[in-house]
């Protein structure tokens, strides 16, 4: 099979992909779109895999006993090792994740009309269908297609989620409820693990998102990626994914691919937690692969600061030999950033270091 894209009608192309990756599969596309072909050097054939990692696994029960001085240790290692961990006997039952997959994927099997509903290209939209990621910026698309779901306070957005599938926002709703107490938890013992005590800002009142994202099989995915290198915005991310590999993260120079645990979450250290621990936990360039067989699933609880508040560097981790590394900055300032530039690496983090 030829490696170029096969050319059809612009006007037909270029409709097809505004609406979405998950619209042109069921239409039958055979060839990866040149809207989404990434130069050559980009592409995932070109960034050599080094083979899989297994991340650090910490047991959640582990924390609330005896044995929380050991996993406090095993934490800031992974924290500052990997920059990710996977959470285990986190206490989130099988049945909720069961029916928060569940549910996700009926609705992106639902026909396009039904989540045409909520296409918006605004990136403040509280609750949003869409391809790509911005798809008012991007070069080059991205193989995925997602739900974005605001999340808290939950009375202030549940009746804007979607109302197809019925049960969507009953599962939506329970499944936020409890990544948002297990994020509380873990951040707090992240908290503790950095030497750092009393920050109720960072583990209650904050933004929750939820980031519902589908990637269909590709006809060639040597072409292209589901999402690009790049770090999360939030404080800390809680995600979700099913059995299929996709997920890839750069350690040590290398991208390495991560392998799921069934009903774990996948934990990472996010920019405004790399700026609050002035530098001292980072977060790690990430991105996703796709395949020829097989769609895959994932959902990512963002948890970040209020929309309003800006995130510092903690004073407490500051002393003469460690001195400020990154300005103050806010949601707002992110924002803005994604709105004039792209969705790559770490550009964000980089516009807010102090030197």
């Amino acid at each position: 099979m030829s490696l170029q894209a096969q050319p059809y009608n612009f006007h037909i192309q270029q409709q097809m992909y505004q609406k979405g990756v998950k619209h042109m599969c069921d239409n039958g596309v055979t060839h990866v779109p040149t809207k989404y072909i990434l130069p050559e050097p980009e592409r995932p054939r070109n960034l050599a895999i080094d083979g899989c990692i297994h991340l650090p696994v910490i047991d959640f029960t582990r924390l609330q006993g005896a044995d929380r001085p050991q996993v406090l240790a095993s934490l800031s290692r992974a924290c500052q090792e990997f920059g990710f961990f996977q959470l285990v006997n986190h206490g989130i039952g099988n049945e909720v994740i069961g029916k928060m997959i569940d549910v996700c994927k009926r609705f992106f099997e639902q026909p396009y009309e039904e989540r045409q509903r909520y296409m918006s290209s605004n990136l403040y939209a509280p609750v949003r269908y869409g391809t790509s990621f911005n798809q008012n910026n991007d070069s080059v698309f991205c193989w995925r297609d997602f739900l974005k779901l605001s999340c808290y306070p939950m009375q202030d957005f549940s009746s804007l989620w979607p109302s197809s599938p019925l049960d969507l926002r009953e599962a939506v709703g329970d499944y936020s409820t409890k990544t948002r107490d297990l994020y509380q938890s873990v951040m707090e013992a992240i908290l503790e693990s950095i030497g750092v005590t009393n920050e109720s800002a960072l583990c209650e009142d904050g933004n929750q998102l939820m980031m519902v994202n589908w990637y269909p099989e590709c006809p060639q995915p040597q072409l292209t990626l589901g999402l690009p290198p790049h770090s999360d915005y939030s404080l800390l991310t809680l995600l979700l994914q099913d059995e299929v590999e996709g997920l890839q993260i750069q350690h040590n120079a290398q991208w390495v691919t991560v392998k799921p645990i069934p009903n774990s979450f996948v934990v990472n250290i996010g920019d405004q937690f790399e700026i609050f621990s002035n530098g001292r936990y980072k977060s790690v360039v990430h991105r996703v692969a796709v395949n020829s067989t097989r769609s895959r699933l994932s959902i990512a609880s963002l948890h970040s600061l209020h929309v309003n508040n800006n995130v510092t560097p903690s004073a407490k981790l500051i002393d003469e030999s460690n001195p400020i590394l990154y300005r103050d900055t806010n949601f707002a300032d992110f924002l803005n950033h994604l709105s004039s530039s792209d969705f790559k690496s770490k550009r964000f983090l980089e516009s807010r270091k102090l030197h």
